[in-house]
């Protein structure tokens, strides 16, 4: 999934960059400030796309001495980054500028809406462009959400991912916001009044404040540790219930850590009966017996074989780390002890 992420946002790069400069050369050729908020709609996407891709060129370093675990929630981190900006920078600006824009009209100072026709154009070619962007987030988090089982709909509430989940939202919210541009422009145009363009800008403000408090409190949760879907939680229990060496579970906790990750630590209670079974298999017993002749000899053989349950209980933490990780591939860290 993380390379139809990438593919998602770069698109979406590309995709902005074009339609932020179409934007502000409509704004100028205008005069409307509904243009002017989508300019800076578009511009502020550009900005938190690139931070996106950030993200997950960060997400993919290797693990080191200062981070064993790897780098993988760096993707949430820029994610959030991101979000603030599209709401300071997107919704914040925009806002105020429509109602500066409602104020300037009450107060007679109000600019007329020019040039429509040139805006109509450029609304066209947004609405083109950023449609085929969205098309390419879509089918990214849709991909996902089938490998999952999941519908689409819970895979952006509850899926890992938040590239693709951001970009999705993001171009919905572009698409969205070209559409309340033209009918602003072309209310404040047909009734002389560009009460409409502002309102046009706060709506297309209050859009991209949404669309921020969302990615904004679905990356917190990620970035303090949220644990793994219930349904991967339950097979995990059920490879360390059904095993017999494995006499009890505790404390067992598993956490994403990235669009494809995850991590789990848990205590569990060996079976010492099971455990000196399989240890006793690979022993020769008759010729230990016949061995034995005083009771140093026996305390020698009793050390050996500690030493050897020892290794043999390293074994099977080794055989159900590597059962996990095939039921679940995703989990890329699995840490058990011995309670």
């Amino acid at each position: 999934m993380a390379g139809g992420s990438a593919k998602a946002v770069y698109a979406a790069i590309a995709a902005n960059s074009i339609v932020t400069v179409a934007k502000f050369a409509a704004f100028f050729a205008t005069g409307s400030g509904a243009m002017l908020s989508e300019g800076i709609h578009s511009a502020a996407d550009v900005g938190n796309q690139s931070l996106l891709a950030l993200g997950i060129k960060k997400s993919q370093q290797a693990p080191d001495d200062e981070h064993p675990y790897g780098y993988t929630r760096e993707q949430f981190l820029w994610a959030l980054i991101s979000a603030v900006g599209i709401f300071f920078l997107g919704c914040g600006v925009t806002v105020v500028h429509g109602i500066h824009t409602i104020q300037d009209a009450l107060a007679g100072n109000a600019h007329k809406v020019e040039n429509l026709t040139v805006a109509w154009v450029v609304l066209v070619l947004a609405f083109l462009v950023e449609g085929w962007s969205l098309w390419v987030a879509y089918k990214s988090v849709k991909a996902a959400a089938v490998e999952k089982g999941w519908t689409l709909m819970d895979y952006v509430r509850r899926g890992p991912d938040p590239m693709g989940v951001a970009v999705l939202f993001e171009d919905s919210a572009a698409v969205l916001g070209v559409a309340l541009a033209g009918g602003a422009m072309g209310m404040a145009h047909w009734t002389n009044n560009t009460v409409w363009d502002g309102a046009g800008s706060i709506a297309i403000g209050t859009l991209m404040g949404a669309l921020a408090i969302f990615l904004i409190q679905k990356n917190r949760t990620f970035l303090i540790g949220r644990t793994v879907d219930g349904s991967v939680r339950d097979r995990l229990e059920g490879v360390l219930k059904s095993d017999p060496v494995v006499e009890e579970v505790d404390q067992m906790h598993a956490t994403v850590t990235g669009a494809a990750s995850s991590e789990m630590r848990a205590q569990i209670d060996f079976d010492g009966y099971e455990l000196a079974r399989r240890t006793l298999a690979k022993e020769d017993l008759d010729g230990t017996w016949e061995a034995i002749n005083d009771p140093e000899q026996l305390r020698a053989y009793l050390e050996a074989f500690g030493e050897r349950i020892t290794d043999q209980m390293a074994l099977e933490i080794d055989r159900l780390e590597t059962r996990i990780q095939e039921e679940v591939p995703d989990m890329h860290q699995v840490d058990l002890e011995a309670e």
